[in-house]
């Protein structure tokens, strides 16, 4: 061990030695030069007569060693200041401020119009404008020269964000990153997630449209991706492919819910052309109903929803036993109910020559 730290330390070059200039000789004593003999004739003189520098060169491999070491720590300690500096800066991303209409949505841009004119919306775009920006950027990534004549670029994430700016006409802070669809699309769902959640019909389509792309090869490869369960993948996947008809019946697309997802895909498979009828039967209309209403009608239980949950959707008329029940279902079909024995042929015979009358029937 000792040799192989000898031939290291043999390597390291030092800097030259500074020996302080030799004192002038005491009165009385003459130097060797000035008696015309060589000055190495002068080594044969005691030392003390004439001092002698001393050799600073260690004579050892571990204290070579130990001079190298002390003559880096000076750089050694300079690069741990420069990385100390730098660490503050760990992270630190670059905003510019950009044009709102020269930034585009994202093809997997998920939010429905309705989440970009509710009440939220409205309370973020007057932070927004009392700010004079926004104070969290958006992302985004640059289009290809060419591709897109229309804008620059392709939002990341921060839909709410680059709205609220673009409606208020002020420029939009944004961080601008490199990025393929595979990073863009996670990028936004986690964004998506970390701040106000999508709804549930929103989440599928977004994976809707991430599968149908090709972006990811199974529901399992997606799910891995994004790190969600697989499950829910299932279920935000089967309410973003109900037939719009089904989704259009509904309030609002953002009111469907994930546990809704199991029945509705039943009576999908087993009931097609029924749902689909009821749906459109429900949006054509005229009678409110909230989301549950609306998934019972949808389900077959348009009469049940109506009774628990609007009073007054049935009215009497005449006593009970003797006269009738004027009802209307989730689907705005009346019905007219008679009490035994009340509809007589006479009677009937009047009730439908009125009808006609009213309904321009012959």
């Amino acid at each position: 061990m000792s040799k192989k730290l000898a031939a290291k330390a043999s390597l390291i070059q030092l800097p030259p030695l500074r020996t302080p200039p030799p004192s002038p000789a005491p009165e009385g004593v003459v130097e060797p030069q000035q008696l015309g003999q060589p000055a190495s004739v002068s080594a044969a003189a005691p030392t003390s007569s004439v001092p002698q520098a001393p050799d600073a060169r260690p004579k050892t491999a571990p204290g070579s060693m130990a001079v190298f070491m002390a003559s880096q720590s000076a750089a050694v300690k300079e690069a741990e200041e420069l990385k100390l500096k730098l660490r503050a800066f760990d992270g630190a991303v670059p905003m510019k401020a950009l044009d709102p209409k020269r930034i585009r949505a994202s093809r997997w841009a998920n939010r429905h119009a309705n989440g970009l004119s509710d009440k939220a919306f409205e309370e973020l775009k007057a932070d927004i404008a009392s700010s004079g920006t926004n104070v969290q950027p958006v992302c985004v990534r640059a289009l290809a020269l060419g591709s897109d004549t229309s804008a620059d670029y392709e939002l990341v994430f921060g839909h709410r964000r680059h709205r609220a700016c673009l409606e208020l006409g002020i420029p939009v802070q944004a961080i601008i990153a490199e990025i393929d669809d595979k990073g863009l699309f996670e990028a936004m769902e986690r964004e998506n997630r970390a701040r106000k959640n999508l709804s549930a019909w929103e989440q599928g389509m977004m994976y809707r449209r991430a599968l149908d792309n090709g972006l990811y090869a199974s529901q399992r490869k997606l799910a891995e991706a994004v790190g969600v369960d697989l499950s829910l993948i299932s279920k935000s996947l089967a309410l973003a492919r109900l037939p719009d008809a089904v989704v259009e019946a509904f309030p609002s697309p953002l009111d469907v819910q994930f546990r809704w997802a199991q029945p509705l895909s039943e009576v999908l498979q087993r009931d097609p052309e029924g749902l689909v009828a009821r749906a459109k039967a429900l949006k054509a209309s005229k009678v409110a109903l909230n989301a549950k209403q609306v998934l019972d009608a949808l389900l077959g239980q348009g009469d049940k929803a109506l009774n628990r949950s609007t009073p007054g959707s049935e009215r009497r008329l005449g006593k009970a036993g003797q006269g009738a029940v004027l009802a209307a279902d989730a689907t705005g079909r009346i019905t007219l109910r008679f009490d035994p024995g009340v509809l007589t042929p006479e009677r009937e015979a009047a009730l439908i020559e009125w009808l006609n009358g009213q309904l321009g029937g012959s």
